[in-house]
């Protein structure tokens, strides 16, 4: 900060004048809240805040049958058509604020939960397992009423509704979208073998355990976003954000629900689907490999329609959300 000459105004370090008692009576302002304490603050701000008439903004949790919290957001009017985000491995609902803004934005009601032993839901031990999520699901959903709803699902969250969607009770699920989903199966095996070995997910297990927060730096710098291609335009943000989201979570769910993503078998589940769904893959995706998940999957479903992106990473509804938000919606609409 550099003061002029005539001592009336001051430069901020961007350059830009401040006349001088403004710049006093923020430093006045700044104090003063320093000392105020976080309740009081807190209280104020909740009585300044204001919504739409008819739309309803909650932040809440649901207790399952096993005594598990789910953690959920439950945005829009009630009366609108529903769309439920499902997200990945080792991530929470706050991997869907984009979707979720652009979606409410259009008019919808749009529900994310964080799965059981990830982000603010219960930090579990046991009942992690693919059958136990869509459980969860099913409570939720039913807890929430929610008929004629849009499913989202990426990566595990893919599986997640593929799960939930094959035994989802009639009236629930109006379409499904999957997005860099594991189905069918990524493990490699005699009925799998253009899978992946499972050393591959032995390592990720082995790099958790040693050290969990740096291995939760080196996937969204590397291959989850597509950071180490050539040319690729980095965000710190982004990979901060991924951090943050999955160093939230249990470490001992995380860790077992590497087993769930990499060797549930959807095969059969993707065969009693019966609702319209849309399978978006990218074809450069180096967590999830195309060529094993999305064309397979697409075959397997009764009225699945296949979208391929040539370059996109895994984590393209991050990286390019305008054309996936674009590709959903226009789906959703017809």
């Amino acid at each position: 900060m550099q003061r002029n000459s005539d001592d009336e105004t001051l430069n901020d370090s961007m350059g830009v004048a401040l006349p001088r008692r403004d710049f006093l009576a923020g430093v006045a302002a700044v104090s003063i809240l320093a000392n105020v304490p976080f309740g009081v603050m807190a209280a104020t701000e909740k009585k300044v805040q204001s919504h739409p008439a008819g739309s309803n903004f909650e932040m809440t949790t649901i207790k399952t049958k096993d005594g598990t919290e789910i953690f959920y957001k439950d945005w829009g009017p009630k009366d609108a058509t529903p769309v439920m985000f499902h997200h990945g491995w080792p991530l929470s609902a706050d991997d869907w604020d984009n979707q979720m803004m652009f979606f409410l934005q259009k008019g919808y009601r749009v529900i994310a939960h964080d799965r059981r032993g990830h982000g603010r839901s219960t930090q579990t031990w046991q009942g992690n397992d693919m059958d136990t999520y869509a459980a969860d699901v099913m409570e939720l959903t039913d807890a929430l009423n929610l008929k004629g709803a849009i499913h989202i699902g990426h990566s595990t969250g893919g599986g997640e509704v593929t799960r939930y969607v094959a035994l989802a009770k009639p009236g629930r699920v109006a379409k499904a979208v999957l997005i860099s989903a594991i189905p069918p199966v990524m493990v490699k095996s005699a009925k799998n073998p253009g899978g992946l070995d499972i050393s591959v997910f032995d390592g990720l297990r082995t790099a958790l355990l040693e050290n969990r927060a740096q291995f939760y730096r080196d996937v969204p710098s590397g291959p989850f976003f597509g950071y180490n291609r050539p040319g690729a335009k980095v965000s710190e943000g982004n990979i901060n954000n991924w951090w943050r989201q999955g160093m939230m979570g249990g470490a001992i769910a995380q860790y077992e629900c590497i087993k769930v993503f990499s060797e549930t078998d959807f095969t059969e589940d993707l065969k009693k689907i019966q609702v319209p769904t849309l399978v978006l893959h990218g074809e450069d995706d180096q967590i999830v490999p195309y060529e094993d998940s999305a064309p397979l999957a697409a075959k397997l479903l009764k009225h699945g329609t296949l979208k391929k992106y040539p370059g996109f990473p895994h984590g393209m509804p991050t990286t390019n959300a305008a054309e996936i938000n674009a590709d959903i919606l226009a789906f959703i609409r017809g």
